[in-house]
């Protein structure tokens, strides 16, 4: 699970790049950005419950 999600950092990261990269496209790095975010939220939960 925990590679899953990383993979799913790194892709809405490289998102977020190609979006801030291309002028027209800055909606995809501000959806980048939300769902890393987003992603790093649940990573983090998940995480914090299965210490408990």
């Amino acid at each position: 699970m925990l590679v899953f999600l990383i993979v799913l950092l790194v892709l809405w990261l490289v998102l977020t790049i190609v979006g801030f990269a291309i002028k027209g496209l800055i909606w995809l790095a501000i959806i980048g950005i939300v769902l890393f975010l987003g992603t790093s939220a649940v990573g983090y939960v998940r995480r914090k419950a299965a210490k408990s």
